[in-house]
């Protein structure tokens, strides 16, 4: 039986920005804490994209593809749009400690969109 290979994984640039978004996040709360606490956010992506290049299809299925209002719609479009652009429709979540990171994946590639802390609403596509 041949081992399967591994599924490459990159990062959007919103999923930077979302990333950087949050180390701001974390200096704004509490400066004293902010670089243990985005040490071990970056320590437990790492794991996560282990994971992700052996299973892209370990995270959950995206929950807020069932949004029903109208502002829930538009948001959605917005991110679905971004797995558009990098060539992947099928989205999943996987959840981070209190993070939450949007991907979107084939068998053989897996695309980091965004991440938000599991008390935001909806994923920022601003970027």
């Amino acid at each position: 039986m041949a081992l399967p290979l591994n599924a490459s994984v990159e990062a959007t640039p919103n999923f930077i920005a979302n990333l950087a978004a949050a180390q701001q996040f974390f200096l704004l709360q509490d400066a004293d804490s902010a670089d243990t606490r985005f040490a071990k956010l970056k320590a437990d992506l790492r794991e996560m994209l282990a994971v992700l290049s052996w299973s892209p299809a370990g995270g959950r299925p995206a929950r807020f593809l069932v949004a029903k209002s109208a502002q829930g719609k538009l948001k959605t479009a917005a991110i679905q749009q971004l797995a558009e652009q990098a060539g992947l429709p099928d989205l999943r979540e996987y959840v981070v400690g209190q993070h939450i990171v949007l991907y979107a994946h084939s068998a053989t590639e897996v695309v980091l969109l965004a991440l938000k802390h599991q008390r935001q609403l909806v994923y920022s596509s601003d970027t």
